[in-house]
């Protein structure tokens, strides 16, 4: 749904879904680090202490020469996982939080 807002918007973006955390694709990470010199880290977990963390890390320690812009990550709040449906989308990265992160990171 991002995706296709910000296109409509006239940003493009390329998404990789990782579909296994250990291992995960870093050659696909890689590669798409160097063909579009930006990166948005998006993942439900909470922003500080997971995988997004680690992995945007990693991307600063190995790829920082290929980056025109900071590491942006969006993530949960550092907090419990509610199960309420109107505090789990408070609480958990919505399609409005990857958008405003993509055109921030487009105009830097």
């Amino acid at each position: 749904m991002a995706a296709a807002e910000l296109s409509r918007a006239g940003i493009s973006v390329e998404i990789i879904d990782l579909r296994s955390l250990s291992p995960y694709d870093w050659e696909a990470i890689a590669t798409t680090v160097r063909k579009t010199s930006r990166v948005i880290v998006a993942y439900e977990d909470t922003l500080s202490w997971g995988y997004g963390a680690e992995i945007a890390a990693r991307i600063a320690d190995e790829l920082f020469e290929d980056l025109d812009a900071p590491i942006r990550r969006v993530a949960a709040t550092d907090t419990f996982c509610a199960y309420q449906p109107k505090l789990e989308d408070a609480i958990l990265p919505q399609t409005e939080d990857i958008v405003r992160a993509v055109r921030d990171l487009a105009a830097f």
